[in-house]
């Protein structure tokens, strides 16, 4: 699984101009399901997450997690994060995992995460508006294969 992990105030994401989920400080989270991800993944990547320390201390440096601070998370399906940019300029995604696979590993991934912290959730395949304010900006990549 791939995910992109943006440290923000607050984020949310509307689906036809409706409000489905949103957070308030924490984090928004970009996932994909690629090909061959198996189910431990889901767990592996929400524990990791929910222990990375990204958040200020007293002392103002990147040591306190998204479980220390209390914070919520928002988990948006991204699959376009499986892009394939080296065959030219339109980017390929035959390597994120099939749409029902796919939605399975997303949602497996989100009932993980909020186990650990508060965590709304965007609508598996949905057109969505994202909005968000980056905080500091801190914007981490996370690949479970490496």
């Amino acid at each position: 699984m791939r995910a992109l992990i943006q440290r923000v105030t607050q984020a949310q994401v509307h689906v036809d101009g409706a409000l489905v989920g949103q957070c308030g400080p924490g984090v928004l989270v970009l996932v994909c399901a690629m090909q061959g991800d198996g189910d431990a993944l889901p767990a592996k990547l929400a524990a990791k997450i929910s222990k990375l320390r990204i958040f200020k201390d007293d002392e103002g440096r990147m040591n306190r997690s998204l479980v220390d601070i209390g914070g919520e998370a928002l988990v948006i399906s991204q699959f376009t994060l499986a892009a394939d940019t080296s065959r030219g300029n339109r980017p390929g995604f035959s390597a994120a995992a099939a749409p029902a696979e796919g939605e399975r590993l997303y949602e497996a991934f989100a009932a993980e995460l909020g186990k650990h912290v508060p965590t709304q959730t965007g609508r598996f395949g949905a057109d969505m508006a994202v909005s968000l304010v980056n905080d500091g900006p801190v914007t981490i990549w996370l690949d479970t294969d490496t």
